[in-house]
Order: structure tokens, then C-alpha cells, then sequence
């Protein structure tokens, strides 16, 4: 089984022994181990010597590597997915940093949980991704998004006023700090801390979630994943932002984006072992009572 390994470096020195970890135990399966490039340059002479080749090349992935190792946080996670692209290779990540909904693998179960991937011991959950589109290619080919796309006012600036349009007719003009057009995938993310419901990754809907909205009446709505979402925005300011997961373009001008379901989807490694419920209750504390604590 050929898998490879992605991470990107760590301040941290605590992990070492983990990675070591991961390693050793890819190494006893005999999984043949590729790391990508950006990862390899941080592990010289951090760990002890388990062969595996450098994966320099990323642009002929499918039908070469099985399946995709992320070593940090969700962050990574999301960095990941701009490397598989819409090769449909199965990603499963273990969690080197907080919360962790997406590499949902926690430091202590690395062992049962690589014995579990070597031995196909897993399903795949696909979730779908976000498109976004402008004639100025903001985001060039990685133009696409697995938790959201955010339109946001910069720190020091006024309030935007972003006008949507869905499916070519006029949805509303929000005033505030922005807007969060996030996936399912995404709903447990910053449209979350935002008051956006959570949505079941199976449910084929997308949220648009007004950042701090001027208007009281403004909530989030949730709507089919076959819309067609247009946003225009007007800024007092010099410059805005505009996000695709964890890229950030700053922009200066008038743009109208384009953003849709994207025709490709990321399947996520689901340990048998464990559900969406499941990771729901384990992040957010579900069913514990802090009283008796």
C-alpha cells in the first residue's frame, strides 16, 4: 500500500515523538511511505531512519498513491487538499493540534488507527467543495474550497456591504464585516463561531452566514448545493478580503464572484470505529454536564 504523508512544519518539538510514531508503525505494515517535499525538509535529522521516498511531484497522484496522511490540525488538512486536487485519493488525518473535527485521529490512537488504514479497516465519507469564480482568477487553479469561501472587511476598516444574487435573482444586501458561504464540512467552522447551524455532511446543502450584520433580522439560510450564488461588494475602505479556506487574497476593487459546488469531491477517511456523531460529541463536549466536573 503506498501512502503518503503530508504535514508542514512544526514549532513544536513535543511532536517528534509522534511522527516517530507514525513512522515506525507505516514501517511494521509495510506500507510503502512517500513524503511530500515541504514535510521531508522539516524531518532531516529530526527522526530516526525509516525509509521512504520524496514525493516532489504532485501532479500525477492518481492511480500512484492509495492514500493521504496528514500529520497536524485541521489546517493542514485543508493545505492538503490543494495537493490531491480531484484525484479522489482517501485523506485521513491525525490531529497534532486543538479541536481537530476534520483530522479527527487523536495523538494516542496512532497505532490502532494506522493498523486500522493499512488493513482498509475504514469507509470513505465524501464531502463536497465550493468553486469560486472572477475574472481576475484570484485564486488561480486552487479556486476551490472544503470548508468556505469568506468575503471579510479588513480589522481597520468600515463595514462592507455585500449584494447576493442566487441563482440570478436578488437574495439580499448584507451589511456588516462579511460573509461565510460555507459547505456542510465548513458548518462546524467559522460559520459555527458565527451562529450558522451545523449541517450533516450528507445533507447536500450549503450556509451563507452574515459576519456581525448590521441589520438584527439578518440570519444565516441554508440552501440547496446545486445553487448559484453571485456576490458584489461595496467597501468605504481601500481594500477587502476575500478567503478560499486558509488563502487570502486582499482586493482593491469592485469584483463579482461566482460561487458554486464544485464538480469533484474529497473523500475523508472514517474509521469503522467512529462517526460524524461521534466526533459532534467528542469536540463539542455534547452529553457532559460540567457539573459534575
Amino acid at each position: 500500500m503506498k501512502i503518503a504523508v503530508y504535514g508542514r512544519p512544526f514549532n513544536d518539538p513535543s511532536v517528534i515523538p509522534y511522527i516517530q510514531q507514525v513512522f515506525d508503525n507505516l514501517a511494521h505494515h509495510g506500507a510503502e511511505i512517500y513524503v511530500h517535499h515541504q514535510l521531508n525538509e522539516y524531518l532531516l535529522d529530526k527522526i530516526n531512519t525509516v525509509t521512504y521516498s520524496v514525493l516532489e511531484n504532485t501532479d500525477s497522484l492518481k492511480g500512484f498513491i492509495d492514500l493521504f496522511l496528514t500529520l497536524g490540525g485541521d489546517g493542514t488538512l485543508l493545505d492538503m487538499v490543494t495537493v490531491i486536487r480531484d484525484s479522489y485519493i482517501p485523506v485521513v488525518g491525525i490531529n497534532f493540534g486543538r479541536l481537530g473535527f476534520l483530522a479527527s485521529i487523536n495523538k494516542s490512537d496512532i497505532t490502532a488507527a494506522i493498523h486500522a488504514v493499512v488493513n482498509k479497516q475504514f469507509t470513505l465519507d465524501c464531502r463536497e467543495l465550493l468553486t469560486i469564480d472572477s475574472t481576475l482568477k484570484i485564486f488561480g487553479d486552487d479556486n476551490f474550497a472544503l470548508n468556505d469561501v469568506t468575503i471579510h472587511k479588513r480589522d481597520d476598516a468600515a463595514m462592507i456591504i455585500t449584494h447576493v444574487f442566487l441563482n440570478d435573482e436578488f437574495l439580499n444586501s448584507y451589511w456588516g464585516d462579511g460573509i461565510i458561504i460555507s459547505t456542510s464540512t465548513g458548518s462546524t467552522a467559522y460559520s459555527l463561531s458565527c451562529g450558522g447551524p451545523i449541517i450533516f455532511p450528507q445533507s447536500n446543502s450549503i450556509v451563507v452566514t452574515p459576519v456581525s450584520p448590521h441589520n438584527l433580522n439578518v440570519r444565516p439560510i441554508i440552501l440547496p448545493d446545486n445553487s448559484k450564488l453571485c456576490f458584489e461588494v461595496e467597501s468605504r475602505s481601500a481594500n477587502y478580503l476575500v478567503s478560499c479556506d486558509s488563502r487570502v487574497a486582499t482586493l482593491d476593487e469592485t469584483v463579482k464572484f461566482h460561487v458554486q459546488k464544485a464538480d469533484f469531491q474529497l473523500n475523508l477517511v472514517r474509521l469503522n470505529n467512529e462517526s460524524y456523531l461521534t466526533t459532534l460529541r467528542n469536540k463539542l463536549l455534547w452529553g457532559l454536564d460540567a457539573r459534575n466536573y
